[in-house]
């Protein structure tokens, strides 16, 4: 299992593509999955490019590959969210946990999620709520983007996780949502305040993780934290608990 890990030796890499380029090859490609999609759903002509542009990068200009994502993406928005985002009152379960806040971006403009694990207890009436949930942080993120950006960055804090939190049904639901139906979304994800018991765990899900989205993810040592987000993040848009001037606000309040 390999999984980028910022220490006092190195640092994480990734590539990241330029939200404000599309290039020949990309245009043409896309132009060739909108014919492909909008054979079964003539509405997908209106789809705007960098939209599909986006399932195009998460199958590599796979042609086919990206149609076929994007219209399973269609078709799960039309039944999933039928009638547009979801509500603070559909998810009362889990605002209450207090876990997820969105405040502040990054030098590139992206939002910036934090996510408290200490915080999540699996669901007891089970996975739906959980998943409408993660819908709801995800929509407020994307909706957050500046126009020459399309991605958010999240940070995950581990300090104090157990295994009273470990929910694996539920974590690889959130992974499925992300990786199928917001590809190219997630710019980064720093994992922060790691317990080594949180391990056990992480090797059950990263089978799971697309190469496409393991590059994406960092895990940041104790002692890196601050000196990692100034690499990133200016100190005023980094959150208190983290050394920077901004305080959390709930997913829900943003």
């Amino acid at each position: 299992m390999e999984f980028c890990r910022v220490t006092s030796q190195n640092k994480e890499s990734g590539f990241d593509h330029d939200e404000s380029e599309m290039n020949e090859v990309e245009q043409r490609k896309i132009g060739l999955v909108r014919a492909l999609v909008t054979k079964e759903d003539p509405s997908s002509k209106d789809v705007d490019g960098r939209v599909i542009r986006r399932f195009l990068r998460a199958r590599d200009l796979d042609v086919e590959k990206a149609s076929a994502m994007f219209s399973k993406y269609r078709k799960w928005r039309q039944e999933f969210v039928p009638n547009g985002p979801f509500s603070p009152s559909e998810i009362q379960n889990e605002i209450a946990q207090n876990k997820m806040f969105l405040q502040g971006s990054d030098k590139k403009g992206r939002p910036i999620i934090v996510v408290l694990g200490a915080r999540h207890f699996k669901n007891k009436a089970g996975v739906d709520e959980f998943k409408r949930f993660v819908v709801f942080g995800l929509d407020k993120a994307c909706a957050r983007t500046p126009p020459n950006q399309e991605k958010f960055v999240c940070i995950g804090d581990l300090r104090g996780w157990g295994f009273a939190n470990s929910d694996i049904r539920g974590y690889l639901a959130a992974l499925s949502i992300v990786q199928d139906y917001y590809p190219e979304r997630l710019g980064k994800m720093y994992i922060v305040h790691a317990p080594y018991i949180f391990m056990k765990v992480w090797k059950v899900v990263y089978p799971f993780i697309d190469k496409n989205t393991r590059e994406k993810i960092v895990f940041v040592e104790d002692k890196l934290l601050k000196s990692t987000f100034l690499e990133d993040i200016e100190e005023s848009q980094i959150p208190e608990i983290y050394g920077g001037q901004l305080p959390l606000v709930p997913i829900h309040e943003a």
